[in-house]
């Protein structure tokens, strides 16, 4: 019965495990010694996921994406210059609405790269562009792990407790750009490996991600966060994601074809332009700002990334059904 609700449901296992995370962390936070072992787990479990992440892009694929400049250069104009833009327009008004920390989150999910695996998932779905995808989705990504601290540093209030110094950056490359490289350099001894247990080591993909979600939020359960934030402030910040994501899937389907990209095009440049990562953003966050605030600032980055899965998936679908519509004519 339980497997049949889960397969009804708007929302996947990953996300229905991250809403878990959240509601474990507000009744049972880690706490003492176990809440300084997770801190160590979660270091370890961010750079496996990133060393995968490495291992799993072929380079055959990425030499056959890598020529499409003008395709990069459109999905990184979208993540890094439109929504910064975005986000720099938004937080003066939504400073009076959501208030000062919730807002700073908003700007946060903003100056973050894009997602890798459910960027490149949702292009496959939707018969896009997929080496496109893998490149423009890696590239992101490792860029991200230099541009986003920039433009927090810049773009950001010191207000929301920013906390960037060699030390950080130095944390970031170590956490994210290293375990990539090293994933690369091992790609031929691990490949085999990777295609025996594909679908234990998606366990690793996200159960990565639930950890961190678990420890982020239990240290901002112990600093008092849902003492600090309403009901109405979540469904608030709930409403302008939507929006957000919304408004960014109609113009990254509207402005590439204007631009003069096909469909696949068009597609790998919707599902990587519009997508916020998770997984780069949550571990960026925990060095990047003071214990207390960390859990006010990543909360929009989580809505977020909810609704783009719910959304993108559906949108994705309905992509891939035309497709085979069009193949069967």
């Amino acid at each position: 019965m339980l497997r049949r609700l889960l397969d009804r449901s708007p929302l996947d296992g990953f996300v229905l495990a991250i809403l878990a995370a959240v509601v474990v962390a507000a009744f049972l936070p880690a706490r003492g010694d176990f809440a300084d072992v997770l801190d160590w787990v979660v270091v370890a479990a961010i750079a496996l996921l990133f060393f995968l992440y490495g291992a799993r892009l072929s380079p055959r694929e990425a030499l056959a994406g890598l020529t499409h400049w003008r395709l990069h250069l459109t999905i990184l104009g979208f993540t890094f210059v439109l929504f910064p833009i975005i986000g720099v327009l938004l937080d003066p008004v939504l400073k009076h609405v959501v208030g000062a920390d919730l807002s700073s989150g908003i700007l946060y999910l903003c100056l973050v790269p894009s997602t890798v695996q459910s960027s490149i998932a949702f292009t496959s779905i939707a018969r896009g562009n997929v080496p496109g995808a893998i490149v423009s989705a890696s590239v992101s990504n490792l860029l991200g792990v230099f541009l986003t601290p920039l433009l927090v540093v810049w773009l950001m209030s010191t207000d929301a407790g920013v906390h960037v110094d060699a030390s950080s950056i130095t944390k970031i490359v170590l956490q994210i750009l290293v375990p990539f490289i090293v994933g690369q350099l091992a790609r031929p001894l691990v490949t085999p490996f990777l295609q025996r247990y594909a679908e234990p080591t998606k366990l690793v993909d996200r159960g990565s991600i639930v950890l961190v979600v678990y420890v982020a939020f239990s240290e901002g359960v112990r600093d008092g966060l849902w003492s600090l934030v309403s009901a109405w402030e979540v469904i608030l910040v709930l409403l302008i994601s939507t929006a957000l994501v919304v408004a960014m899937l109609l113009l990254t389907g509207w402005l590439p074809r204007r631009l003069g990209f096909d469909r696949a095009d068009t597609i790998a440049i919707q599902f990587c332009g519009t997508k916020k990562s998770l997984a780069t953003g949550l571990p960026m966050a925990t060095v990047l700002f003071a214990g207390g605030t960390v859990g006010l600032i990543v909360l929009p980055l989580m809505i977020f990334h909810q609704i783009q899965l719910i959304l993108c998936s559906w949108l994705a679908s309905r992509y891939g059904r035309e497709a085979e519509a069009e193949a069967a004519a």
